[in-house]
């Protein structure tokens, strides 16, 4: 396994990809359907709550013992796969539409 430091920049080069997308969502998610605007606001809501929760993890990954953020990176890893299914499933409305 990798090194606190390692891990937490690594982490933060996730959460910036994280956020990314949220903006791509939040582009596409404005230019929606009045008919989608309400599935799209929801979601986002959603995956700002997990970007944020991301961010908080992340800053307690930065001060955590040796031990304590070895058992938080599985706790990070689960939320940032949680984001990415969250991030698919957003996207998916607007794949499906002509």
């Amino acid at each position: 396994m990798m090194n606190r430091d390692d891990y937490v920049a690594k982490m933060k080069l996730q959460l910036d990809e994280m956020n990314a997308r949220l903006g791509e969502f939040e582009v596409k998610a404005q230019a929606a359907q009045v008919d989608m605007r309400a599935a799209c606001d929801k979601e986002m809501l959603q995956l700002r709550a997990q970007s944020k929760a991301a961010g908080t993890m992340l800053d307690e990954l930065k001060v955590a013992g040796e031990n304590a953020w070895q058992q938080m990176a599985t706790e990070s890893e689960k939320l940032g796969k949680a984001f990415n299914q969250a991030c698919t499933q957003a996207f998916s409305h607007f794949k499906s539409k002509p």
